[in-house]
């Protein structure tokens, strides 16, 4: 950690030794650290925390897993990557959260993800624990079978610790619809028996949900449109900039342009498109999505719209921010020049998107801020709803999915809201989402005891 925290005084005794337990773990330290700020803040109402060394266990992973995936490429040589999954809290059910093949996953950022899943999922009020997994593997330029290879290999060894009932992963970065039908596959292979409910994020043909995909975007703009209404605002006739160009990107345009906003500008790792008119939602499908081509080829459909290389959208005039993007996207300056140019609401798609200074900015200027673990919960929420389909051998339309997730994601924004009202800072949903999802993983630590 960088700075410390301003913290009740009975709280640094705790935060050295979380601090000491995870002293290479500089991105959970910084989840951990904004925790504590909360806990702080609502430790007055709640001082049994303190007891039995509560706020620890919550902290403390159940189960650490790493493990070497070795495959073989195509060219028959050998390969090898590290496998991870960490099993943080199953207080409130299965270990749920997704897997990430990416080259910059790291125990770091298992564990941080593992963390923020804690709470992300314990506001959905859906009966859900939280992990967290993934490998060091980068899936591009890599052919079919090798990436079939590896996750087959990767599930090899990942699979003793799985079950509808013990840890149910989903997809991340790198692991789509694809990928987890090959990982499906293995587990059903090796333990012999149909177990739908293990994976989410599946295929509709072989035990998906409906909206599964949409659904952290759908959610990112259901949150949007909660925090808005508390506000007496809507979405309806707001000018909106999106960062990145991938799933929840896509669908969080999606979702705002049919609640009637209009979306000015995305991103890649290439730039930043601003069309003033509004983004053409299926040219940038057909680019990103069919073609995996850069964003610059927008131009060639919309002639009079402007890319901007090595850009981020944040220097462009909005009322609505949502950056989906990466860890870290949004820093203090173009926290400043959103608020200058009169940004009312940013809601992070991302995980850890926004910089801790770039948050103090929003909240300082009265900006509506909605944190990740709430704003973008509606991809875990639609996988437990993924769940309870497989659970009951059913299957729900579109439509009945998506009112359920509507449902799920006014829940949390209250949720949220509720504490912040308790603790006497109306609005602040950084607050509101820590000290709830907080509160409910610690009731239930402390009701099951020392285990």
């Amino acid at each position: 950690m960088n700075d410390a925290p301003q913290l009740d005084e009975r709280l640094h005794e705790i935060r050295e030794r979380v601090v000491a337990r995870n002293v290479a773990d500089s991105a959970y330290l910084r989840v951990a650290d904004e925790i504590l700020e909360s806990i702080s803040v609502a430790l007055p109402r709640h001082p049994e925390w303190l007891e039995d060394q509560l706020i620890e266990r919550v902290f403390e992973p159940e189960r650490q897993l790493v493990f070497r995936v070795p495959w073989t490429a195509d060219d028959g040589t050998i390969r090898m990557n590290r496998g991870y999954r960490i099993q943080h809290s199953s207080a409130l059910g299965p270990y749920k959260g997704g897997l990430r093949f990416h080259p910059t996953v790291t125990h770091d950022v298992v564990a941080f993800l593992a963390f923020e899943q804690v709470f992300k999922n314990a506001l959905t009020g859906l009966s859900l624990g939280a992990g967290k997994g993934g490998a060091d593997f980068d899936p591009k330029g890599r052919s079919p079978t090798e990436v079939m290879r590896f996750c087959q290999s990767f599930m090899t060894e990942l699979h003793r610790h799985l079950g509808a009932t013990t840890d149910v992963p989903a997809g991340d970065i790198g692991v789509g619809e694809r990928e987890i039908g090959w990982l499906y596959g293995q587990y059903a292979r090796i333990v012999n028996r149909v177990e739908a409910g293990v994976l989410t994020g599946k295929g509709l043909d072989w035990g998906g949900s409906h909206v599964r995909k949409e659904a952290t975007g759908f959610g990112l703009a259901y949150f949007a449109e909660a925090m808005l209404a508390e506000r007496d605002e809507a979405l309806e006739g707001t000018t909106c900039v999106v960062s990145g160009a991938g799933n929840v990107a896509r669908y969080t345009v999606a979702k705002l342009q049919a609640l009637g906003a209009k979306v000015v500008a995305c991103s890649d790792s290439g730039g930043t498109v601003h069309d003033p008119d509004g983004l053409d939602l299926d040219a940038i499908v057909e680019i990103k999505e069919v073609r995996r081509a850069s964003l610059e080829e927008y131009l060639q459909v919309r002639p009079e719209a402007e890319h901007m290389p090595a850009a981020t959208p944040w220097s462009i005039p909005c009322d609505a921010a949502f950056p989906c993007a990466t860890q870290d996207e949004l820093d203090e300056e173009d926290a400043r020049t959103l608020v200058a140019n009169g940004v009312r609401l940013v809601a992070e798609g991302a995980n850890l998107p926004c910089t801790h200074a770039a948050i103090g900015v929003f909240l300082e200027a009265g900006v509506a801020f909605g944190p990740g673990k709430a704003a973008n919960a509606g991809g875990v929420a639609t996988s437990a709803l993924e769940m309870r389909q497989n659970a009951g051998r059913t299957a729900w339309s579109f439509e009945t999915t998506d009112a359920r997730l509507r449902d799920v994601m006014v829940e949390v924004h209250r949720r949220c809201m509720d504490a912040a009202e308790e603790l006497g800072r109306p609005g602040d949903l950084v607050l509101g989402a820590n000290v709830a999802g907080f509160r409910t993983v610690a009731r239930a630590v402390r009701a099951l005891g020392a285990v």
